[in-house]
């Protein structure tokens, strides 16, 4: 009965990654061991277990929803992979992503409260392949009212400029290293715990600070 009572109002929490042919290798396996250290975080904290529920998309030449919204406690995480080369279509990605909350998010009625508004993190190390579809379905993502938006630009080849079009807050990381990416990961850990213990209290907060390697650029 518990779970049911909060289960009833969620805080959706989106997860959109780059996983074109550059980021092969290191990178990769980086994203998935700080998805593994970012899920058993959260995990500690009754606030996220209460409220929070994870979708993990990915996008290269396919965009997949490799984890659909689902509550942390549930979450079994795939082990993400790369092609070979291939586009990067960002563009599409945001397109299912506008359908999927869409589908996803409960919206308030008057006899019952709807979910939370969403959180929406985006990890590129490139630029949008398919422009006409990003230029199309940013406005889109743009008007959905998540909670924040934050976009990450990893390595010297992310345009971070792009993701400056759709989203409230842009960081960079200079390298693509494991320790870089360690670093973001346990920030977006912050940001989302942040987030679960914040709803209902009718504020938007500001983000918790990152670890200093990591620059925020908007």
């Amino acid at each position: 009965m518990h779970k049911d009572r909060f289960m009833s109002r969620r805080l959706p929490v989106y997860l959109i990654l780059d996983t074109s042919g550059s980021m092969r290798g290191e990178p990769i396996e980086s994203v998935n061991t700080g998805l593994e250290t970012l899920l058993g975080a959260l995990r500690q904290d009754p606030y996220a277990l209460e409220t929070i529920h994870l979708t993990v998309m990915t996008f290269d030449r396919e965009v997949k929803t490799v984890v659909p919204m689902t509550a942390l406690e549930d979450v079994i995480l795939p082990r993400i992979t790369t092609p070979d080369s291939g586009p990067t279509h960002l563009g599409e990605a945001l397109g299912v992503l506008a359908k999927q909350v869409a589908s996803d998010v409960r919206k308030g009625t008057p006899d019952a409260k709807g979910d939370w508004a969403p959180i929406l993190i985006v990890m590129t190390d490139g630029k949008p392949s398919d422009l006409a579809a990003f230029e199309e379905n940013t406005p889109r993502v743009k008007s959905i009212g998540f909670a924040n938006i934050i976009g990450c630009a990893a390595g010297p080849k992310a345009r971070r400029e792009d993701l400056e079009t759709f989203c409230d807050t842009v960081v960079t990381l200079e390298t693509m290293d494991a320790n870089m990416f360690q670093s973001f990961f346990k920030w977006m850990t912050e940001v989302i715990a942040q987030g679960g213990r914040s709803v209902g209290s009718g504020q938007k907060d500001s983000l918790p600070p990152p670890p200093a390697e990591i620059n925020v650029v908007l």
